[in-house]
């Protein structure tokens, strides 16, 4: 899948190309990214040298070769390129002038893994690592790329290595860089805050930079480490679109430069914005990876490459294909007050409803009675749960239900045994003062013994009981960023330090406790991005279970995360976000598309929403897999949401259409499917459809107010409709027959 041939790389399969070559000056340029075309001896007439009258060029006599207008691989800044570079490296004598030339390059099977960081693998893989020297200070670049047989997208990384006598300091080190040939884009970003993270904002390229980046030490609630780039008339079905995500939790930028001459630079990698790396000689630095989608399927198709990849080629472990299981969680049934007695009587209805799985989540050690104590002191709070963690989940197995527990590694409350002994492990700048976040600070994980010593506290409590499942959550961001552990010129390093340690705790805990399925979470989904998935395969997608709420976070998630990774509950209403009222039909058929579970007590709920909800569980057991390990698609979006999941044989799809609002006498509600096999017959409801049909002519769904009198009375009461109110929610479940 990948071939060398005239100085010119061509990275390809059956559905993507991507050409590079070595220029005149030895550095890399880039011809093309975009659909597979053929191999060919030669792509020169590819290569755009365009000169312009004031442009600074690089061979005397040769106005057409100038770095300001030449698309390239890996762009410095300072020799006449003046758009923003992927990288910048100071050297001893404080310039960060540089020039990598190609040395040499390998074409291998297969792919390594990067030392510390999250990253794809697999079987079906071919590698090309292209090897890049400055001589004159001693720095060499590898950058590598991976293409997978069965994907449509380019996996990029960067080595930087100091081969020189001084040391280097890298103060910019991009993923990857992409210059595209012209501007005609739409970009598409996931943005929003706490309880409304990932929802889609879309707009027009400009001349210039625009941006997202997070600067808090998490991939953020208030952008995702992804965005798109789609031509104007590309929607969810058809038309091209280029998306680009990257594989880290921490702080990152994707920027967008548009320039004079109508070139779009993308960047994706590390935010350069308090970071520095010190290089000294024979060390190594990598970044994270970064994935390059490209469809001309439409968003659905840029999406179905990530899930897949994602899916297959990313998540690990166990659960990495399998169903997850049904989930109830106590936090909004009890949220701190609760006892052994209560949490096994939630337990135990929870079981004869047919649900799988409990899970404890905040309050249970220390002396946790609210959030101002005991974080970090892993301990069980006996006072509640007198037989601990050990008897409480002995009881919950012999109920017939596997035990989860809620941690929350990276925190420390001030009243906190852990403080008392270590009030240095926790991040803060020397004589500054220290800003407060939901009572509790930040552990220094940059630091290896702070990542010990809660991987030995953890532990002590894993290894006394059967724990199936742990739910690790992260509730403040990271304030005076300092670490005692590191010197003064080596303070920038501080963030990225952080986030490894993160991964190194998760290493840590997967290794000694691998049957454990670990959720993610982040104040719900301020860390929902494809490093975390490397280590759990699921997140807690949103603190926010109100179901018209997650109608816009599980669409805009679905752009870049498959639904099997997403966690989804039933709560109770009023909601305890936004006090909205939805049915209990409506909540479960949005939950549905996800991991599934609930978020209340079933002791609370009348009998007959007790039957209905285990009529949702045994529903959600007949169509699980093909739910959570289906083709997902996005249909519609706005006052109507609509998706389906089609099983990988397309003998069973399943549609759920969400009505927000309703409206008086409206237009006919018709809905085309996508994905099915056309000469399928299938049933739906007592009714049969060729698939051709529901594709090309569509159904027609349920009908609202349209003012009709009933007419055996005529005493002014109106004909509702099958489709009644507002919050209103259609399960369709086709099956070929």
């Amino acid at each position: 899948m990948i071939k060398f041939s005239n100085k010119t790389f061509h990275i390809y399969n059956d559905d993507v190309s991507y050409i590079i070559k070595i220029l005149d000056n030895n550095h890399l340029g880039q011809l093309y990214f975009g659909k597979a075309i053929r191999d060919r001896e030669s792509f020169d007439h590819l290569l755009v040298e365009k000169g312009t009258n004031l442009a600074p060029c690089l061979f005397e006599g040769n106005l057409d070769f100038s770095l300001e207008v030449i698309k390239q691989e890996y762009p410095s800044y300072g020799t006449g390129d003046y758009r923003d570079p992927a990288y910048q490296v100071t050297s001893k004598n404080g310039s960060s002038i540089t020039d990598l030339g190609y040395k040499s390059h390998v074409i291998k099977k297969g792919k390594r893994s990067i030392k510390g960081l999250p990253s794809t693998y697999g079987e079906n893989v071919d590698t090309l690592e292209i090897n890049l020297e400055d001589e004159l200070i001693g720095l060499e670049v590898t950058l590598r790329y991976h293409v997978f047989s069965n994907i449509s997208a380019i996996i990029r990384s960067v080595e930087f290595k100091n081969i020189g006598q001084e040391t280097l300091k890298i103060d910019r080190a991009m993923s990857s860089s992409l210059d595209l040939y012209d501007a005609n884009f739409e970009m598409i970003t996931l943005d929003g805050a706490w309880a409304r993270e990932r929802h889609i904002n879309s707009g027009m390229l400009r001349k210039g930079i625009q941006s997202i980046s997070s600067s808090r030490g998490t991939s953020s609630a208030m952008h995702n480490p992804f965005i798109a780039l789609k031509r104007p008339n590309t929607t969810e079905h058809i038309g091209e679109v280029y998306g680009f995500a990257l594989i880290y939790s921490g702080n990152f930028l994707a920027q967008v430069e548009v320039d004079a001459y109508d070139v779009t630079r993308v960047l994706l990698g590390i935010n350069p914005f308090e970071f520095q790396w010190r290089l000294r000689p024979d060390e190594i630095f990598n970044t994270p990876e970064s994935v390059m989608v490209y469809s001309d399927k439409g968003l659905n198709g840029m999406s179905q490459n990530f899930h897949n990849l994602f899916r297959n080629n990313l998540m690990r472990g166990k659960y990495k294909n399998k169903t997850r299981p049904i989930v109830i969680n106590n936090w909004e049934a009890t949220y701190f007050d609760f006892t052994e007695e209560s949490i096994l009587k939630i337990a135990k209805t929870a079981k004869e409803a047919g649900i799988e799985l409990f899970v404890l989540d905040d309050g249970w050690f220390g002396k946790r009675d609210n959030d101002s104590t005991s974080l970090g002191d892993w301990s069980v709070y006996l006072k509640k749960l007198p037989h601990g963690i050990k008897g409480l989940a002995e009881k919950i197995n012999r109920l017939g239900l596997s035990f989860g527990l809620w941690f929350e590694p990276e925190m420390v409350n001030e009243i906190s045994n852990l403080y008392k002994e270590h009030p240095d492990y926790v991040i803060q700048t020397p004589g500054r003062n220290r800003s407060y976040g939901r009572n509790q600070y930040v552990l220094d994980f940059s630091r290896e013994e702070v990542v010990v010593c809660i991987f030995k506290k953890m532990c002590a409590t894993i290894d006394t009981a059967n724990i199936a499942y742990i739910k690790w959550d992260m509730n403040r961001n990271i304030t005076e960023a300092f670490s005692y552990s590191l010197e003064a010129t080596c303070q920038k390093e501080f963030f990225h330090r952080y986030i490894l340690g993160v991964y190194s705790l998760y290493e840590k805990l997967l290794a000694r406790f691998p049957d454990i399925l670990f959720e993610s979470c982040a104040s719900g989904g301020a860390r929902f991005d494809a490093g975390m998935l490397y280590y759990a395969p699921q997140a807690w997608t949103s603190d926010d279970t109100d179901a018209i709420e997650r109608l816009h976070i599980q669409y805009g998630s679905s752009m870049v995360y498959p639904i099997i990774s997403m966690g989804s509950h039933v709560a109770a209403v009023p909601n305890h976000q936004v006090e909205r009222i939805t049915s209990l039909k409506m909540r479960a058929d949005v939950a549905y598309f996800g991991t599934f579970g609930y978020e209340l007590d079933l002791n609370k709920v009348s009998p007959t929403d007790l039957e209905q909800v285990k009529g949702q569980i045994a529903f959600f057991k007949k169509y699980r897999e093909i739910i959570q390990l289906g083709d997902f698609y996005r249909l519609t979006q706005g006052n109507f949401y609509s998706w389906l999941v089609v099983s990988p044989n397309k003998k069973t799809a399943i549609l759920g259409y969400y009505k927000i609002l309703a409206s008086p006498n409206p237009s006919i509600k018709k809905i085309n499917l996508v994905g099915l096999d056309a000469n399928f017959k299938y049933s739906c409801n007592g009714k049969s459809y060729f698939g051709d049909e529901l594709m090309n002519v569509g159904m027609i769904l349920e009908t609202e107010f349209t003012g009709l009198m009933q007419a055996e009375s005529f005493k002014g009461k109106y004909t509702p409709g099958t489709d009644k109110g507002d919050f209103t929610s259609q399960i369709y479940v086709f099956q070929a027959v």
